[in-house]
């Protein structure tokens, strides 16, 4: 069974599209981005998005006690390490808080994907590599890089309803998108339904 997440999600408008089409995970963006949220933004967010969906909650490179203080407040299910976070910080976010751990990596080789399997996560996710960049800029990496894991594994970067076939073929455990959700800067309720369907259709 396939899954999908919804990332980027900012406005009341696309909680209400989500629990429409109701994906397995929505993502709110703490870190700096044109869709991020403050923490309490995503409460308000929270508040109003289906019981059924799981929160996301994606940091770049943050204070731990500033995602701790937000894992407290029972506004997300899991916590999306999506910057230059290592093994130390992994190890001292973890002793301090119990919701599980995606961590993001950009990939440029397979050795990329490889070192960061073995990190104590329960997820990684692998992105697009962008320099000077962390995800969200809708592109494709090549997804031949991807080895045979044993970590279930989140697939970001550029996931559309032109690849989304190709995307399910790598056996990703979640299909991540955020940029192919919208239109004119927002999030739009067609193309997320579109999306959606597509999974829907291959999980019969």
């Amino acid at each position: 069974m396939a899954k999908i997440k919804f990332c980027g999600l900012s406005q009341v408008q696309d909680i209400e599209y989500a629990n429409k089409c109701l994906p397995d995970y929505i993502g709110f963006v703490f870190a700096k981005s044109k869709r991020n949220v403050t923490p309490q933004d995503a409460i308000t967010l929270r508040k109003r998005l289906s019981p059924s969906i799981q929160a996301v909650g994606v940091f770049v490179n943050a204070d731990i006690n500033k995602i701790t203080t937000i894992a407290d407040s029972n506004t997300i299910d899991l916590i999306q390490l999506h910057g230059n976070e290592d093994l130390e910080y992994i190890q001292s976010l973890k002793s301090k808080t119990k919701l599980p751990i995606i961590k993001a990596i950009q990939v440029q080789t397979t050795a990329d994907i490889l070192t960061a399997s073995v990190l104590p996560v329960d997820y990684i996710l692998l992105d697009t590599y962008s320099k000077g960049q962390y995800g969200g800029i809708g592109k494709q990496f090549d997804w031949s890089l991807i080895p045979k894991l044993s970590i279930p594994f989140f697939l970001a970067g550029g996931i559309n309803c032109n690849n989304i076939s190709q995307a399910l073929k790598t056996h990703a455990f979640c299909l991540d998108c955020s940029s192919s959700l919208e239109a004119n800067g927002h999030k739009d309720y067609k193309r997320m339904l579109e999306i959606k369907h597509k999974i829907d259709e291959y999980n019969i």
